[in-house]
C-alpha cells in the first residue's frame, strides 16, 4: 500500500494558505484512533476575510464575463487534477474518514466525473427565448447568484464538495465551502487541485471550522447569496430558519430512514444482495442507507434466515485491507452514538439476530468498529425505525400486501430513498409511485448519476442537486425584453398625439 503526506496545518482563504485562528481540529484515523493532523479551524474573522476576497474576485469582469465555454474549461482542468491526484485523495479520506479505500477510491472518481459532466453542461445549457405577446422580443437569462457557501458532511466529503462546487462555478460563483470538522483533509486537499488548475484567485476557499461561529457566519452574512447544505435534519431546520430571515435560497439534503421492500416473488439472491450493499456499505453512515427492511410475510422467516447468514459473512476490517467489506465507523462519539441507540432498541424489546456489538479481535480494540447488525421483533413507530442511526445497523419488519407496506413505508419523518424488489413490473412501478420519496431504486440499490436530480421530501430536505438543472439552482432567473417597434409607448401619446 502506498502512503501519502496528509495536508498541512492552513486553510484556503480566498486563495490565500494560512494558518486558521479558530478552534482547535484533530482528524483522526478511526481504526486505531492515531492523530493525523491538528490544525487551526476558521475562525469568523478568517471566515470575513475570506469573503472579502470572494466578492472582489466574483466581481472581476475577467471571471464574471466569461462565456460558459470558458468556464468549463477550468472544470476540466480540476478534473485533470483530480484524476492524476485520485490515490493520494483516497489514501487521505480514507485516513480522514475510516472508509475503506476501495470505496475511497470510487468517491474520488466520481469527484472527477461531476466536474467533467458541468463542464460539458456549460456547452449545451443555453438561456430561452420566450414567445412574445407583443412587438418585442423576450428571453430569460441566468446570471451568477455571486458568493455561495457550501456546507458538506463527513461521511463522503470528496464526492459532496464536487457535487456542489462544481455547479455553482459553473455558474459563474465564487464558493466558500465549509466540510465538516470530523473530515477536513481530503476539502484542503481539493483546494490544492483547484488552485493548481489555476482558478482566479479568491473564487474558492476552504473553511473547517464550529458551525456555531463559521456555519453561521456563512448563512448570516449579507453577501452570501446561497448555502447549500448537506447534513442532519436538526441542523438544516435551525439553517433553514436562519435564511428565512434575509430571504436567501437554500438547498438542504438532510437525514434519511428509507424503506427497502420485498414481495414475495422478489429473486432472493438480487435483494439480498442489494440489501447488504444498500444499508451495510460505508458502514451503514450513508443518509440514503436502507435501514428499514420490510418483506413480505409469507417469505419473512426464509428470507431472513439467509439475510442473517449473508451479514454475518461480511469481513469487517482495516480499510486499508481489500478484503474490507464494513470499516471502522468514522469517530468515537459516533460510535457510542450508535451503540447507545441499539441498546436503548434492546432495552425496549429489539432482538439482535447479529451484531448488536464491537467485533472481537486485537486488531478491532483500538478502532470505532461495529458488527453490521441485523434487529427484530421492532414496531415501524419504535424510536429505532424513525431516528436516523447512520451505522451499520438494519430494522426488519414483516407486511401483508401492498397496501400495507405503502402504509408503513410512508409512515415516516423522512423522504430520501427507497428500494423495491419484485419480478412484477407493474406491481414495482404502482409502489414506487406511492412512496413519498426522492429516489426510488427498483431490483438495485445505490446507484447513482451525476446526470440524475437527487433530492428529497419531508424532512429529508429541499431542493435538487445533480442534472443540467443543477447549475440553474446556483443562478439568479431574469427577463428580458427587448422593444421592436421604435415607437414610443401608446399610453404616453407622445410626441403630439391625438387621444
Amino acid at each position: 500500500m502506498n502512503t501519502y503526506e496528509l495536508p498541512g496545518p492552513k486553510l484556503y482563504l480566498g486563495g490565500q494558505w494560512e494558518e486558521g485562528s479558530g478552534a482547535e481540529i484533530t482528524s483522526i484515523f478511526s481504526a486505531d484512533g492515531s492523530t493525523n493532523r491538528v490544525l487551526k479551524g476558521a475562525s469568523k474573522g478568517d471566515g470575513e476575510r475570506a469573503i472579502e476576497r470572494a466578492l472582489k474576485a466574483q466581481a472581476d469582469p475577467a471571471w464574471r464575463n466569461l462565456k460558459p465555454y470558458e468556464r468549463a474549461r477550468y472544470l476540466h482542468k480540476i478534473a485533470d487534477g483530480i484524476e492524476c491526484s485520485a490515490a493520494r485523495i483516497a489514501y487521505i479520506q480514507t485516513r480522514d474518514t475510516g472508509k475503506t479505500l476501495r470505496e475511497t477510491r470510487a468517491l474520488a472518481a466520481s469527484a472527477a466525473g461531476t466536474f467533467r459532466y458541468f463542464a460539458a453542461a456549460l456547452e449545451t445549457l443555453n438561456d430561452d427565448l420566450t414567445s412574445p405577446r407583443g412587438d418585442y422580443l423576450s428571453m430569460s437569462v441566468h446570471e451568477p447568484l455571486g458568493l455561495v457557501a457550501a456546507i458538506t458532511p463527513w461521511n463522503s466529503p470528496i464526492a459532496s464538495d464536487a457535487q456542489k462546487v462544481a455547479p455553482a462555478l459553473a455558474a459563474g460563483n465564487a464558493v466558500l465551502l465549509k466540510p465538516a470538522s470530523w473530515s477536513p483533509l481530503v476539502s484542503l486537499e481539493l483546494a490544492r487541485i483547484i488552485e493548481a488548475a489555476g482558478l482566479p484567485t479568491g473564487l474558492f476557499s476552504v473553511l473547517p471550522g464550529a458551525g456555531r461561529e463559521i456555519g453561521n457566519l456563512l448563512v448570516e452574512h449579507p453577501n452570501i447569496s446561497k448555502v447549500s447544505f448537506t447534513g442532519g435534519t436538526s441542523t438544516g431546520r435551525m439553517l433553514a430558519r436562519q435564511a428565512a430571515d434575509k430571504l436567501m435560497p437554500v438547498s438542504l439534503e438532510l437525514g434519511g430512514k428509507s424503506p427497502t421492500i420485498v414481495y414475495a416473488d422478489a429473486d432472493i439472491d438480487l435483494a439480498i444482495a442489494g440489501i447488504l450493499f444498500g444499508v451495510f456499505s460505508s458502514s451503514g453512515q450513508s443518509c440514503i442507507a436502507g435501514t428499514r427492511l420490510f418483506v413480505e410475510r409469507t417469505i419473512y422467516d426464509k428470507f431472513l434466515e439467509r439475510l442473517v447468514t449473508a451479514t454475518k459473512s461480511l469481513v469487517v476490517g482495516d480499510p486499508f485491507d481489500k478484503q474490507t467489506q464494513v470499516a471502522p465507523l468514522v469517530h468515537f462519539d459516533h460510535h457510542r452514538s450508535v451503540v447507545e441507540q441499539v441498546e436503548t432498541a434492546i432495552a425496549s424489546g429489539a432482538q439482535v439476530l447479529c451484531g448488536g456489538a464491537r467485533p472481537e479481535g486485537a486488531i478491532y480494540e483500538k478502532g470505532a468498529y461495529y458488527m453490521p447488525t441485523i434487529l427484530t421483533s421492532v414496531a415501524n413507530d419504535a424510536a429505532i425505525c424513525r431516528e436516523e442511526v447512520f451505522g451499520p445497523v438494519l430494522c426488519v419488519l414483516p407486511f401483508d400486501d401492498e397496501a400495507d407496506v405503502i402504509s408503513q413505508a410512508n409512515d415516516n419523518e423522512y423522504g430520501l430513498a427507497c428500494g423495491i424488489w419484485t419480478r412484477d413490473f407493474p406491481k414495482a412501478w404502482h409502489t414506487a409511485r406511492a412512496i413519498t420519496t426522492g429516489t426510488v431504486w427498483i431490483n438495485t440499490y445505490k446507484q447513482f448519476s451525476i446526470s440524475t436530480p437527487f433530492g428529497g421530501e419531508k424532512d429529508s430536505g429541499i431542493g435538487r442537486e445533480k442534472g443540467q438543472e443543477g447549475i440553474r439552482a446556483y443562478t439568479a432567473q431574469k427577463s428580458v425584453y427587448v422593444d421592436l417597434t421604435g415607437k414610443p409607448h401608446a399610453w404616453a401619446r407622445w410626441p403630439n398625439e391625438e387621444p
